[in-house]
């Protein structure tokens, strides 16, 4: 009997690197995305995880290593060539236009248009269905979709990002920080939408600096230090608590108890 052959990543990076001219942003990164799971990248400020998304959103190119897409090595030129080979980022700082309806943001830059000639014109309806369809079917049960999305929660603003990069065809779904700046209760209703996109069959790639939040729905993690990385873990060979402890500074950490109680 022959074996399975492993399914290959949807992502993969391997040994990446990014410098801004003398300094060094992230140096020997490598992580896997593959489908219907989550990979967690945990680091505090300034340890790299910013460079990482803006490397795999096509924003930044990397100058060490090597970037894979479904098993071709790569470089990503633009977020539109991203977005076109299935990559879908949410940034922290949302993309949303505040004033306008829930349906109208679903569809920003995506508006399907009905009639022909001087007589197209946006449909209106198609998108108000289908908006309100696709966040049912993701569990999210708003309202009113014509209500300003301002008007929302950071969660449920959150969730329909979500929504919206499973209904366009993502293949990859990088979240930043999506946690970042919730109460308990509210990110608990973001993480179940996460863990819906990954029951959607996405490969997930969660930015946080959580540890509790990234232990919750997490297949595997990926740890990051002043742009280094200081270790890869699955799931079954890390525990809660020490995947805490090393965000918190592990050996260094330990380091700092000693001297204090010298001191």
């Amino acid at each position: 009997m022959t074996e399975a052959t492993p399914r290959t990543a949807l992502v993969e990076l391997s040994g990446v690197s990014k410098r801004y001219g003398t300094v060094r942003a992230l140096e020997g990164v490598s992580l896997e995305v593959h489908a219907g799971r989550i990979t967690c990248v945990l680091g505090d400020n300034g340890a790299g995880k910013s460079t990482l998304i803006k490397i795999v959103a096509g924003l930044h190119r990397h100058d060490g290593g090597t970037l894979r897409l479904d098993g071709e090595e790569t470089t990503l030129s633009s977020p539109r060539e991203a977005l076109d080979r299935g990559i879908a980022t949410v940034h922290q700082d949302l993309a949303v236009v505040p004033l306008m309806p829930v349906w109208r943001n679903f569809f920003l830059g995506s508006e399907p248009r009905k009639g022909v000639g001087p007589f197209k014109r946006l449909d209106t309806d198609f998108m108000r269905r289908t908006t309100r369809a696709e966040l049912l079917r993701m569990g999210i049960d708003l309202r009113d979709v014509d209500q300003p999305i301002g008007t929302l929660s950071g969660g449920e603003r959150q969730c329909v990002a979500i929504a919206r990069a499973v209904y366009f065809g993502a293949k990859v779904l990088v979240l930043d920080e999506p946690t970042a700046a919730l109460g308990v209760k509210q990110s608990g209703v973001v993480l179940k939408y996460v863990a819906a996109a990954r029951d959607e069959g996405l490969g997930v790639v969660l930015i946080t600096h959580n540890p509790h939040h990234a232990y919750l729905v997490g297949d595997s993690f990926v740890l990051l230090r002043r742009g280094t990385m200081v270790g890869g873990y699955g799931r079954e060979q890390i525990t809660l608590e020490e995947l805490t402890r090393q965000m918190a500074g592990g050996d260094d950490l330990d380091d700092l108890r000693h001297e204090l109680q010298r001191g």
